[in-house]
């Protein structure tokens, strides 16, 4: 039992012997004393003082009394207005140690196949570009949240649904066709995701080109896009596609192809992954027919141009398009077909999608379909909406290329942490084999940690040459220490020193690091509930300090007490586990050595 559960338990044994108020323990949850108040552990008392009949301080000082006299972990308390400041025994922290590093999987929940299942959708690329620093932070939310939530105890299925069809990916296919002269990626010399990335650029700028000369004729900028020839051929090869023709599918699927090869490389090299994956291309046409089905029974209505809508103004919302009046799908008619699909595939208890702000009132409105066609978890879908991500130099637009390429970000990052690591004598005595991955994983480190350690709902911005400081809350910073900890680890084999020790009394700051150990499965739980992976980087940075703290006023090697030393090698090694632990739940790696 954590000491948590203990005080939690002796707290509501006092107030039933004391006021006659049964509680569960479970409802009784101790916080972590204020550094600037004496204690380990604070009950607030306020919930107690009806019963007591009783002010505040006096219902507090009962109950430490009764605590002190009857828990054997309570040393002593002090009593701040509603606040019951506890001391708890420093013997007893050892005890809360050892359980520590007896348990495995200390702070996770066992999956079993009772476990609700919980879907997960995150990626979410258009097959017309390949992927950038916008993509990187929703990738890198969507896969921490995942083992998140695989850590409190869910079944999660990890999705993606890749947008690849619709006037996007026509613009590229039209471009690849008029200048693209047979261009593939083996000729090009580039991954299939960039290459195809040009042409979108490329459909873009003979487009702006034609509108400027069409307003030069005197047409409006609107009346020029509308009579843009290039936009006109765009949008009638997207009519082909929907119509099966074959001369238009055969490219579409080879340039796909391209691209799906460029993606698999960069996820690969990101470090996430997929359970399962969509495509719009097989989902939309079931969620045409999930809209008739809507229109038959009078959920959604029909124009005069044979558009086909929902009315959601008795919802508070407006009228939202579903199929245009040529009969092609908008992006909430697939989304619908993708639920109708894994709703048949998987039997989801919580839909979570990951995808940015913007999408904000798509969701709200996608809730409300899908709920009034039946879906049992349409109502209670969550969009896990975040902000957008930004470099110093500001916003990126892909249309004009001005966006990060997540590729090019990557190398970036390896490159930076390996010229820092070499400058900083970090990589001295490595080969060239091992530099290479040091810097790879610090540089990927450095990335996900900046990424992730911010709220997820913030807009932010990513300062690549910020997140690679071996000092503050960083990447690196987290993996030094934990690197520091593997060297110590190996010159205790070494020197064939032991681990095993008897009766010691823990110093403060032994205590606050145990402490702070004995948090993480609350911390793990409060991430699960509120889809935050910035309260694991929060915590394991508060960890990683607190430790450095011990490990410069607390001799470990030099230590001339055998069990006092026995008992640091082993509070380190359980501090090592833990940040194992909690990065890897960041999708973190930490290096052995640097």
């Amino acid at each position: 039992m954590s000491i948590d559960n203990i005080i939690s338990q002796a707290t509501a044994d006092a107030v039933k012997a004391l006021y006659g108020l049964e509680l569960p323990a479970e409802k009784i949850v101790p916080q972590t004393t204020k550094k600037e108040f004496e204690g380990n552990l604070t009950i607030v008392v306020f919930p107690f003082v009806n019963a007591a009949k009783k002010s505040p301080e006096a219902t507090a000082q009962e109950i430490g009394e009764y605590l002190q006299a009857n828990c054997d972990a309570v040393k002593s308390f002090n009593v701040i207005k509603g606040f019951l400041n506890i001391v708890i025994e420093p013997t007893f922290w050892v005890g809360v140690l050892n359980h520590i590093a007896e348990t495995p999987d200390y702070g996770f929940k066992a999956v079993t196949p009772e476990s609700e299942l919980v879907m997960i959708e995150y990626s979410s690329p258009n097959t017309n570009k390949p992927l950038h620093l916008g993509h990187v932070r929703n990738n890198l939310l969507g896969y921490s949240l995942s083992r998140i939530m695989t850590a409190n105890g869910y079944n999660v299925v990890k999705t993606n649904i890749v947008n690849d069809r619709g006037i996007h990916i026509c613009k590229s296919m039209l471009a690849w066709q008029k200048w693209g002269e047979g261009v593939t990626p083996e000729k090009a010399g580039k991954k299939g995701d960039h290459l195809i990335g040009d042409f979108y650029v490329i459909f873009d700028k003979k487009f702006k080109a034609e509108v400027n000369e069409l307003m030069e004729k005197g047409m409006s900028e609107e009346e020029a896009k509308q009579a843009s020839p290039l936009m006109a051929e765009a949008h009638e090869m997207l009519k082909k596609w929907e119509a099966g023709d074959e001369e238009v599918r055969s490219v579409w699927r080879m340039m796909n192809e391209w691209v799906y090869a460029g993606f698999d490389e960069t996820y690969k090299r990101l470090g996430v992954d997929f359970d399962k994956i969509y495509y719009e291309s097989e989902t939309y046409l079931e969620g045409k027919e999930k809209v008739l089905e809507g229109l038959e029974k009078g959920i959604m209505y029909r124009k005069e141009d044979n558009s086909v809508w929902a009315d959601l103004t008795n919802d508070g919302l407006d009228h939202k398009l579903l199929l245009r009046s040529d009969g092609t799908s908008v992006y909430m008619t697939q989304d619908i077909g993708t639920a109708k699909l894994r709703y048949q595939d998987f039997p989801i208890d919580q839909m979570i999608y990951v995808v940015g702000n913007e999408q904000n009132y798509h969701f709200q409105v996608l809730s409300l379909l899908l709920d009034k066609l039946g879906f049992k978890w349409g109502k209670d879908l969550v969009h896990f909406s975040y902000g957008m991500v930004e470099l110093p130099e500001g916003k990126m637009k892909s249309r004009e290329g001005t966006v990060v390429d997540a590729d090019d970000l990557m190398d970036e990052m390896i490159a930076t942490a390996k010229e820092t690591s070499a400058e900083l004598g970090k990589l001295d005595g490595c080969s060239e084999e091992e530099a290479n991955n040091i810097s790879r994983i610090i540089g990927l480190g450095a990335l996900k940690y900046f990424i992730l350690k911010v709220d997820p709902r913030k807009n932010m911005t990513f300062n690549p040459k910020e997140s690679i400081d071996f000092n503050g809350n960083t990447g690196p910073f987290l993996q030094y220490t934990y690197a520091r900890i593997q060297s110590l680890l190996r010159k205790v084999a070494e020197a064939g020193l032991k681990e095993t020790y008897g009766a010691v009394s823990p110093q403060e700051k032994e205590i606050t690091l145990i402490q702070r150990l004995a948090d993480f499965p609350s911390v793990v739980a409060e991430a699960g509930k509120n889809y935050s992976p910035a309260l694991i980087a929060n915590y394991v940075y508060e960890l990683v300090k607190e430790y450095n703290q011990f490990y410069h006023d607390c001799p470990i090697m030099k230590e001339s007490d055998e069990d006092v030393r026995a008992f640091r090698i082993a509070l380190s090694r359980t501090v090592g586990n833990i940040v194992a632990r909690a990065t890897g739940l960041l999708g973190m790696e930490v290096p052995e050595r640097m």
